[in-house]
């Protein structure tokens, strides 16, 4: 069946058709309304996705508890000796980081995927191209429950160590702050990894070098007592993903977040959705005909 969607109409020549009356933002407005209207068939999509992904397995989707789990476990005591940092510190420090990181990098690498992979519902199914946004973001915040699991067992285990007072409950502007920008990263990445297929693996590539240079399996408090390894501890502050964590990861540990991290995380918010708002006015109706 051929996809549905804007009239098109053809010039002699022309390499790919022309989508009249669609380049306009009020059909990009209409597109992502339409698309949370109908959040009962990407909140089911999501969901199967994860049964699917686990079917017949025992535990079934624990397994990615489990699995950050150890992860965090292995690293934390691993780091926490080669940077001479206390355990009851680092090992929560740590594992906020990875559950944080584990949404980032799925809203960056799964959403440059996100039109490729749903090729046959693109081209079949009569819905927005936002449905297939929502359902991949539903699934990544799906995974972050289970990972939050971990969260509430490092509660009860550095209760004592971890200061959480009322502060702490802004974690939750936090996270969902981070999920509205999960929104905007797929649309974004999912639009143009369709035209420009390098661009996935390319993602792919520079999200894995970014988890080094993020910290997250080290922290800039090592550098605080060194001679002038301060000011170059700084040099981390210009990467993006690590404002991100903080709003996130302070809260959660019982620290404050300096206010320049939700200035410099808000002004991203708006740039990268003007952006995202953009390529769909330009691009929506187009990616049908990419994938």
């Amino acid at each position: 069946m051929a996809p549905v969607s804007d009239p098109v109409t053809t010039a002699p020549h022309d390499p790919a058709p022309r989508i009249t009356g669609s380049r306009t933002f009020a059909r990009a407005f209409a597109d992502m309304r339409l698309g949370w209207s109908q959040r009962e068939l990407w909140l089911i999509l999501g969901l199967q996705d994860i049964k699917q992904k686990y079917r017949r397995s025992v535990i079934g989707p624990f397994w990615i508890t489990i699995a950050t789990g150890v992860m965090a476990t292995a690293l934390g005591l691993l780091y926490s000796l080669i940077l001479d940092q206390d355990l009851a510190y680092f090992l929560p420090y740590l594992t906020v980081g990875l559950i944080i990181w584990g949404l980032i990098q799925g809203a960056i690498v799964d959403g440059s995927e996100v039109f490729i992979a749903n090729e046959g519902l693109i081209k079949q199914l009569p819905a927005p191209l936002s449905v297939h946004v929502y359902r991949l973001v539903w699934r990544q915040v799906l995974l972050l429950a289970h990972n939050l699991i971990i969260y509430v067992i490092l509660l009860a285990v550095f209760w004592t160590s971890l200061d959480l007072g009322w502060s702490s409950l802004l974690a939750i502007p936090a996270m969902l702050l981070l999920i509205v920008n999960a929104v905007w990263v797929t649309m974004l990445f999912g639009i143009v990894s369709t035209r420009f297929r390098d661009i996935a693996p390319l993602l792919g590539s520079m999200t894995q070098l970014l988890f080094y240079v993020t910290p997250i399996v080290w922290t800039t408090k090592v550098f605080a007592d060194r001679p002038g390894a301060a000011e170059r501890a700084k040099l981390a502050e210009i990467n993006p993903l690590f404002h991100y964590l903080e709003i996130v990861r302070a809260p959660m540990l019982g620290e404050t977040a300096a206010a320049y991290h939700w200035y410099i995380v808000l002004g991203l918010t708006v740039v990268g959705w003007a952006a995202a708002l953009l390529a769909m006015r330009k691009y929506r109706a187009r990616v049908p005909y990419w994938v």
